[in-house]
């Protein structure tokens, strides 16, 4: 049995993927922006904190290591508008894994809309990127910390585009699929690869390369870094 946070549960493919979770027997704590849009259910904890404010995701940070170590984060809070996007789908995810005590396991939200993202950071410290960017970054510090913390196991997973509330119910992705990725790389006790691996529908596949450019790595967590005041450990 695992204790497992998943980040952004309200609806969708958050609550599919701590359903799952739960129906399988493990402790899950869930994430919500606000009280009112905690989901019902047989949950471990909860935890409230909008993702769009810098200061609430450091408490949120905190209050998370309260219920102690995870063995996994499943960071599946997203945005599609600047600048939430920024700060939901990139600088929000970063934050709380430089604050938090390190999971077993760390597995990012990633899409196939990452492929159109761009490299040029300004918009990350303005927060004025696109979705397509914030996807790109999130994917790439996720191949980045697979490789600084290589006991840990990090992975990137594109969900697929799922009717949910973000991709609209004419969304031509199964919603199942969509979630049983999250699942399987947070409990499967074995998974090639073990780590940095980006994955679409149980299987993975090969992500825009600058998401698995070493020097572009070192030049968005330095960026993470002095945009949010956050150090992410060695």
């Amino acid at each position: 049995m695992s204790l497992i946070l998943v980040t952004g549960a309200s609806t969708g493919l958050g609550l599919a993927t701590a359903q799952a979770l739960t129906d399988d027997g493990h402790d899950v704590v869930v994430h919500a922006r606000i009280p009112s849009r905690v989901p019902p259910g047989a949950w471990r904890g909860t935890l409230i904190g909008d993702l769009t404010d810098g200061d609430a995701v450091k408490q949120l940070a905190r209050d998370a290591d309260e219920f102690g170590r995870f063995d996994a984060v499943v960071h599946n809070a997203g945005a599609l508008h600047s600048p939430d996007a920024v700060r939901v789908n990139s600088v929000a995810p970063y934050v709380l894994t430089a604050s938090m005590h390190r999971p077993e396991r760390l597995i990012y939200l990633s899409s196939s809309m990452h492929r159109g993202g761009g490299t040029d950071l300004k918009g990350l410290r303005s927060g004025s990127g696109s979705y397509s960017d914030s996807k790109l970054w999130v994917t790439a510090m996720a191949l980045a910390l697979a490789t600084r913390w290589p006991d840990t196991l990090v992975h990137a997973v594109d969900p697929g585009w799922v009717p949910t509330s973000m991709g609209g119910s004419g969304a031509p992705d199964d919603l199942r699929e969509g979630h049983l990725t999250q699942v399987h790389l947070s409990t499967a006790e074995s998974i090639t690869p073990r780590t940095g691996g980006y994955w679409h529908h149980l299987s993975t596949q090969r992500p825009a390369a600058a998401a698995a450019d070493s020097i572009f790595h070192e030049h968005l967590l330095a960026a993470l870094a002095e945009t949010t005041g956050v150090t992410l450990a060695g």
